[in-house]
């Protein structure tokens, strides 16, 4: 239900304020029911006791009860509910993206705030939130790799999945090379007419894995996919801690020989992409923003757009609930009002 509620907006949420009316108009019944009794005065109430209270008395307040539900129903039909999620709402012809971030444990060093992968975490979500029309997917890897998420166009799903990216079900270790197949075949069905690119985030050297980084950067460039390269961490002199989720210190990196460089910058100019050095969350974030315009230059997108509605079933519950209001009324009721 928390979902469903999630997908909805209100195409005139005006209305919405018609529902403050619902608890005055109870006030009102309530006042208006009391005082169609009227109050007699005895000097002894010993007749009176055991006499038994008609059940349709008792359940005449369930008639204003159910005109108030009737109302609220069509309060929120008025204010024209909406889902803003569907399959058929978003149509493009754009770009195909896939993130690799490695996530292995050296990617939980403390030079950046709370560390690099949390970072690189949040710098993604800004990139994916900013490109609303493009299908976009998650690939990470440590000392193998694992598609995290296929390329979709359902982001809300995909920010969920990149906030859980983690190492706990990888070996431990920097599968470089495949963690670029990887994302090589999550695109390499991809029916984008404009572009397809990987953006490829790490902080070591190949040291685990089956394949060669530049033998999946030459075959993306065969594919005519580019590849954006991420080199994280920070040009400190001295070694950095690594913390494990309890903060207990596992190791202690040097930043000096941690990064292949050379490997990263040539896996970008093998594929027209470009490689980039990101020291500090701030400087990853500006790297992200870069490549983001670098491909809004090279597409042109097209978008259509339409919500569906979602007031019907709310329109009927008004007419249902109005209808058995009118029903008992004229049967079960009768006497009683």
């Amino acid at each position: 239900m928390r979902a469903y509620l999630a997908d909805i907006q209100f195409a005139v949420p005006e209305a919405l304020f018609l529902l403050a009316l619902l608890p005055l108009l109870a006030i009102y019944y309530r006042w208006r029911y009391r005082s169609r009794f009227v109050a007699l005065t005895v000097a002894d109430l010993e007749g009176f006791e055991g006499s038994p209270v008609s059940w349709r008395v008792r359940m005449l307040p369930l008639l204003p009860v159910i005109r108030l539900l009737a109302l609220g129903a069509i309060i929120v039909a008025l204010a024209r509910p909406q889902s803003l999620f569907s399959e058929e709402s978003i149509t493009t012809e754009g770009i195909d993206i896939v993130l690799a971030m490695d996530v292995s444990t050296s990617m939980w060093a403390i030079d950046f705030q709370p560390n690099r992968i949390e970072a690189a975490k949040r710098t993604a979500a800004e990139f994916i939130e900013g490109r609303p029309y493009d299908r976009i997917g998650l690939v990470v890897f440590a000392g193998e790799s694992f598609t995290q998420c296929p390329i979709t166009l359902d982001h809300r799903l995909l920010l969920g999945l990149v906030k859980d990216a983690d190492a706990w079900q990888l070996q431990d270790g920097t599968a470089l090379g495949d963690g670029l197949w990887m994302a090589l075949n999550r695109l390499i069905d991809s029916t984008a007419l404009q572009s397809k690119v990987i953006i490829l985030l790490t902080d070591g050297v190949q040291t685990a894995g089956e394949f060669a980084p530049l033998d999946a950067a030459r075959a993306a460039s065969d594919l005519g996919i580019r590849i954006y390269t991420i080199g994280i961490g920070s040009r400190s002199s001295k070694n950095i801690p690594v913390l494990d989720k309890r903060g207990q210190k596992i190791f202690e990196l040097d930043p000096q020989n941690s990064l292949d460089e050379e490997t990263m910058t040539q896996i970008a100019d093998l594929t027209g992409g470009q490689y980039f050095r990101a020291t500090s969350a701030d400087k990853l974030r500006e790297i992200y923003k870069e490549i983001d315009q670098l491909e809004k230059e090279k597409i042109d997108v097209n978008v259509s757009q339409r919500y569906q509605e979602k007031f019907y079933p709310f329109a009927w519950l008004a007419v249902l609930l109005l209808l058995v209001e009118i029903l008992l009324a004229q049967t079960v009721f009768r006497t009683a009002t």
